[in-house]
C-alpha cells in the first residue's frame, strides 16, 4: 500500500525520496564497502572486457561476410578487390572503411549500423541477393554521402596524402589530387568503386 507523504511528513517519516537517498549515501548492513567497492570492480571489468570482446568479434571480416548474412555478396567482392587483395599483403577490412576508429563514436556507430542492418534483415528488405541489389544503389550512396561529409576519414586513416606523395604520382593523377589539398574535393568523389563494385 502506497504511502501518503502528508502523512509523512506530519509522522516525521522521511519521504521515499529521502528514504532512497540514505539508502544510497549510506553501506548496506549485509555489506561492507569493500565488498560493494569490489562487487563494481568486477561488474566493471566484465562490462569492459565484454564490449572490447564484442567489438574485436563483430569487426572480422568473417562476421561481417559470414554471420551478417546480407553482406555475403559485397564480401565476396571485397576479397578479390584492391583492398582486399593487394600486391603488398596489406589489406583493409570492413571495420578499417566503415566503421570509426575512437571511442565512444565506435560503438554509438556499431549499434546504429548494426541495428539498421538486422531490422534491414528482419523485414526482408535485404535479405536475398536480388533484394539486396535492388537496394545496393540507395545504401551506397549513403555511404557516399557519409565519407563526403567525414572528408573520407577512413581512407585518410591508411593513405597518406600530402604534396610530397602528389609529386610522385603521375601526371593525370596529380591533376585530380590538386583538388583534394586544396579542400575542393575528397577521396570518395572520384573513388567510388574502390572497395566494392559501384553500382
Amino acid at each position: 500500500m502506497a504511502s501518503d507523504p502528508k502523512a509523512n511528513r506530519a509522522s516525521g517519516r522521511p519521504g521515499f525520496v529521502a528514504r532512497t537517498w540514505r539508502r544510497l549515501r549510506s553501506p548496506s548492513a549485509r555489506w561492507s564497502v569493500f565488498a560493494l567497492l569490489a562487487v563494481g570492480v568486477v561488474l566493471s571489468a566484465v562490462a569492459i572486457i565484454g564490449t572490447q570482446v564484442m567489438v574485436h568479434v563483430t569487426g572480422t571480416d568473417a562476421f561481417c561476410g559470414g554471420a551478417c548474412h546480407s553482406m555475403q555478396w559485397v564480401a565476396q567482392e571485397h576479397q578479390v578487390g584492391p583492398h582486399g587483395a593487394t600486391r603488398t599483403g596489406m589489406r583493409a577490412t570492413c571495420h578499417d572503411c566503415h566503421i570509426p576508429r575512437e571511442y565512444p563514436h565506435l560503438l554509438w556507430y556499431k549499434a546504429v549500423a548494426g541495428t539498421k542492418d538486422v531490422i534491414g534483415e528482419m523485414r526482408g528488405v535485404i535479405d536475398t541477393e536480388a533484394k539486396f541489389q535492388a537496394e545496393r544503389r540507395r545504401m551506397a550512396e549513403l555511404v557516399w554521402h557519409e565519407y563526403k561529409e567525414n572528408d573520407s576519414r577512413a581512407c585518410r586513416g591508411c593513405h597518406v596524402f600530402s604534396a610530397d606523395v602528389l609529386a610522385k604520382q603521375q601526371d593525370a593523377a596529380k591533376a585530380s589530387h590538386a583538388t583534394v589539398l586544396e579542400g575542393r574535393a575528397t577521396c570518395i568523389d572520384c573513388h567510388k568503386g574502390v572497395g566494392h563494385l559501384a553500382p
